[in-house]
């Protein structure tokens, strides 16, 4: 199946991106693995032809917003994210009649006519950054409330926040970080700030996924104890093979993102499906959202 991906990609002249929640055997046939900030800056950057992404749809609906003269496939029609679903650039313009003075600032897991009616767009990884280059007091932050609750702990702004949320993170608990603890206690805790506020307490650090793999890196720690979708777990074990990795608790899984296999890859590239198509308006205004927020870094 490696080989047949290899040589269609040749063949179609693709490129494969891959985001960190994705399966061992998809991170590894992948050219670019990545967080969603390195993915939509890799997204403006590729000289092939064609996108297949590994993630879900609104990652391939930003790669197709920075990259639209490219055909960008994504394989999975499951691969969604609820969050995603939980603001619309209609529930957008009405809070922007209510608060008309207000920027909003939109989490990159958003649908494409979400970020085309926000004012800029941004990552877990560069939250804190985007809201501080704001000059207003005031900004709206949809649609997950525990990175916005984050940020605003961070930030020296009232930040009016949207009730969405991530399933997948929210099922960490305060309890399991006091477990983890115990059962390793000279371990790091590194969590998602898409984690419940209880738990993003009492971490040791708060990280996006790149984040946590620069965190491994760079800590002279062997053992850490990780607060994201497991996934990345895999990751880890495979670039640092010395060090130790365990789940905060049970591991927790998207499954958006492991809808994603090698047959649908395969099949994507084989096929040519499933094509992200948008209108050149929804296209044009979210990429001045997201472009203003990979700018920022």
């Amino acid at each position: 199946m490696k080989e047949e991906i290899l040589r269609l990609k040749k063949e179609r002249d693709a490129i494969i991106l891959a985001h960190n929640y994705q399966i061992p055997e998809v991170q590894e046939i992948a050219d670019f693995l990545g967080d969603s900030l390195d993915l939509s800056r890799k997204a403006m950057e590729v000289k092939e032809r064609v996108i297949v992404f590994c993630g879900v749809r609104f990652m391939a609906e930003t790669a197709k917003i920075l990259s639209p003269e490219k055909t960008v496939l994504l394989p999975s029609l499951n691969a969604v994210c609820p969050m995603a679903d939980m603001v619309t650039g209609e529930d957008l313009r009405k809070i922007k009649e209510r608060f008309p003075e207000d920027p909003i600032v939109c989490y990159v897991n958003t649908n494409a006519e979400t970020k085309a009616a926000c004012d800029i767009c941004c990552t877990s990884a560069n939250a804190e950054k985007v809201v501080n280059s704001l000059s207003q007091k005031e900004i709206i932050f949809a649609p997950d409330i525990n990175l916005g609750d984050w940020v605003s702990k961070h930030v020296n702004k009232r930040v009016i926040l949207w009730p969405g949320y991530c399933y997948v993170h929210r099922k960490f608990t305060r309890e399991e970080v006091l477990e983890a603890r115990e059962k390793h206690p000279d371990a790091e805790i590194l969590v998602h700030p898409e984690c419940n506020p209880e738990v993003v307490e009492l971490a040791d650090y708060v990280l996006s996924t790149n984040g946590m793999v620069k965190r491994v890196r760079e800590s002279e720690r062997d053992e850490f104890v990780i607060g994201t979708e497991c996934g990345l777990i895999e990751r880890l074990k495979r670039e640092f093979p010395g060090k130790k990795f365990y789940s905060l608790g049970e591991p927790k899984i998207c499954d958006g993102m492991k809808s994603i296999t090698l047959e649908s890859v395969y099949e994507a590239l084989r096929d040519m499906k499933h094509k992200i198509e948008l209108p050149p308006e929804i296209i044009k205004d979210a990429r001045e959202s997201i472009e203003r927020m990979v700018e920022i870094g």
